[in-house]
C-alpha cells in the first residue's frame, strides 16, 4: 500500500506541476502588455518626431500624429486596460488606464486647439496657457504614478521617470517658447520609447515561450 500511495502522490504532484506550468504559459501569452506596450511605443515615436521638429514647425505639423494617438495609442491603451481588468491585473490596468487618459486627452487637446472647440484659442496666450495647464496636470499625475509604483520592478520606475522628465522639459519649453527645451523633451520621449521597446520584447518573448528579460529589483521592498 505504501508503494501505491507514494506512486499516486508522485503522479498527483507531477500533475499539479504540469498544471502550474501550463497556467504560467497561458498567463504569459495572455499579457495585456502585448497590445498596450507596442501601441504606447508607436505613439511615443510620433510624439518624439513632433517635438524634435521632424514633422516641421507649421501649425499643421501635428496632422500626422493625431490619428496615431487616437486610433492606435489611445485605443490600444484602452484595450490593454480592459484586458488587464479581465485578468485581475489591477496594477497593470491602472497604468494602461492612466496612459489611455493621457494619450486621448493630448490628441483631443491638439484637435480642440486647432478648431477652437473649447474656446477662442486664437486669443493672446490662450493656446499656451491651455498647454501649460495640460502639461502641469499630467506632470503631477505621472509623478504620483512614479512614486506609487516604486514596488514594481525598477524598469517601470525608469520608464515613468523618463516620462516625468519629458513632461517637465516640454512644459518649460512651452512656457518659455524654447525650441531647445522642446527638442530635449523629444529626446526624453525617445529614451522612454526605448524602455517601452525593451518591455515589448520581454512580453513577446515570454508569450512565445522564451525566458523573461531582467526587469530589475523594486526600489521599495526589493
Amino acid at each position: 500500500m505504501t508503494t501505491v500511495d507514494e506512486s499516486t502522490g508522485a503522479h498527483a504532484a507531477d500533475a499539479r506541476a504540469a498544471d502550474a506550468a501550463a497556467a504560467e504559459t497561458a498567463a504569459a501569452a495572455a499579457n495585456p502588455a502585448l497590445v498596450g506596450v507596442p501601441t504606447f511605443v508607436i505613439g511615443s515615436i510620433a510624439l518624439g518626431l513632433y517635438l524634435v521638429g521632424f514633422t516641421g514647425s507649421s501649425d499643421n505639423a501635428a496632422i500626422g500624429m493625431v490619428p496615431i494617438l487616437f486610433m492606435c495609442t489611445g485605443l490600444g491603451q484602452v484595450i490593454a486596460c480592459i484586458w488587464a481588468i479581465r485578468t485581475g491585473a489591477g496594477a497593470v490596468a491602472a497604468i494602461f488606464g492612466i496612459f489611455s487618459g493621457f494619450w486621448l486627452s493630448f490628441a483631443l487637446l491638439v484637435v480642440g486647439l486647432g478648431h477652437n472647440w473649447f474656446g477662442d484659442a486664437t486669443a493672446e496666450g490662450a493656446a499656451v496657457a491651455a498647454q501649460e495647464t495640460f502639461l502641469l496636470t499630467w506632470l503631477i499625475g505621472v509623478v504620483v504614478l512614479t512614486l506609487a509604483s516604486l514596488r514594481l520592478p525598477s524598469v517601470f520606475t525608469v520608464l515613468f521617470v523618463l516620462v516625468d522628465v519629458a513632461l517637465l522639459l516640454v512644459l518649460l519649453g512651452t512656457a518659455g517658447g524654447s525650441t531647445g527645451l522642446l527638442f530635449g523633451g523629444g529626446i526624453a520621449v525617445f529614451a522612454f520609447t526605448l524602455v517601452g521597446v525593451y518591455l515589448f520584447f520581454d512580453a513577446m518573448g515570454a508569450a512565445a515561450g522564451g525566458k523573461p528579460l531582467p526587469m530589475g529589483k523594486p526600489l521599495v521592498g526589493g
